[in-house]
C-alpha cells in the first residue's frame, strides 16, 4: 500500500512539474506564478511562504520539530521541482542555492544577465538554423514558429535580416520542395517572409493535391486490376 502510495506521489510530482512553463531566461513572471501554483497545488509551499525557521534544540517542543521537518521537506522538494523546470542551457547558470527562495531570486537575477541572454540567444540561433520542415504540422505554423524565434533573438539584441530568415525557411525545406526552391534561385527578385509564406502554402496545397491524385489513381489502378481478375476467372470456369 504504501509503495501504491509512493509511486502515485512521485507520478502527481512529475505531472505538475512538466505542466510548469520551462524557465528560459526571458518569462520570469510567468514561470514564478506556475512554479508558486503547483507548489501549492502539491503542498509543498511552505518554504516560499515562511522564513526558515530557527534550528532545533534539546528544549524544542514537539510542534516546532514538526514545523521545522515539514519546512525541511518542503524546501528540498522545491528545489528539486524547481531545477527540473529550468531549461539546460541556462541551468549550469544557476548557483547551489540552499532554499527556494535564494533560487527564485536567482532566477529573477538570471534574467536580467547578460550570461543568460547570451546562451539563450546562442540556442535560439542554433535551432533557427538548424529547423526543418517535416509535414507534423501546416506550413503557415512552420513558417511562424521560425519567424517567432527571429523576433525572440531581436529582443535580445541579436536581430537577424529578413534575407536571412527567408533563406533558412527555405533551407529547411524537405526534398519535394527542391523544385520550388530551383525556381526561387532563378528569380531576380527577393520575397520577404510574408511573400514567402504566400507561395509555400501554395506549393503545399499543390503538392497534396498532387498526392491526393496519385493515390487516387493507384486505388483505380488496383480495384481495375482487381475486377479484370474476377472476370478472368469467370472465363476459366
Amino acid at each position: 500500500m504504501f509503495y501504491l502510495f509512493a509511486i502515485t506521489t512521485v507520478y502527481s510530482f512529475h505531472s505538475q512539474a512538466t505542466c510548469v512553463e520551462t524557465f528560459n531566461g526571458l518569462n520570469f513572471s510567468e514561470w514564478r506564478e506556475q512554479v508558486q501554483f503547483h507548489l501549492g497545488v502539491l503542498d509543498l509551499d511552505l518554504s516560499l511562504t515562511t522564513e526558515k525557521p530557527p534550528a532545533l534544540t534539546d528544549s524544542s517542543s514537539a510542534e516546532q520539530i514538526s514545523f521545522y521537518k515539514s519546512w525541511e521537506k518542503s524546501n528540498r522538494l522545491s528545489l528539486v521541482f524547481m531545477r527540473m523546470t529550468v531549461t539546460n542551457n541556462i541551468k549550469c547558470t544557476f548557483s547551489n542555492t540552499k532554499s527556494a527562495k535564494e533560487f527564485i531570486k536567482f532566477a529573477e537575477n538570471c534574467s536580467q544577465s547578460d550570461s543568460a541572454d547570451k546562451s539563450l540567444a546562442g540556442t535560439l540561433f542554433s535551432t533557427l538554423t538548424n529547423m526543418k520542415f517535416d509535414g507534423s504540422y501546416i506550413m503557415h505554423e512552420h513558417v511562424v514558429e521560425m519567424t517567432n524565434i527571429a523576433t525572440r533573438l531581436k529582443t535580445l539584441r541579436m536581430e537577424v535580416n529578413e534575407n536571412f530568415i527567408v533563406q533558412f525557411i527555405i533551407n529547411s525545406l524537405p526534398p519535394e520542395y527542391n523544385q520550388f526552391h530551383m525556381n526561387y534561385n532563378t528569380m531576380k527578385d527577393e520575397w520577404n517572409v510574408n511573400e514567402l509564406q504566400c507561395m509555400l502554402i501554395q506549393e503545399e496545397a499543390r503538392l497534396k493535391k498532387g498526392a491526393n491524385h496519385s493515390i487516387n489513381l493507384m486505388g483505380h489502378q488496383r480495384r481495375a486490376v482487381k475486377k479484370l481478375g474476377k472476370k478472368n476467372g469467370k472465363g476459366k470456369q
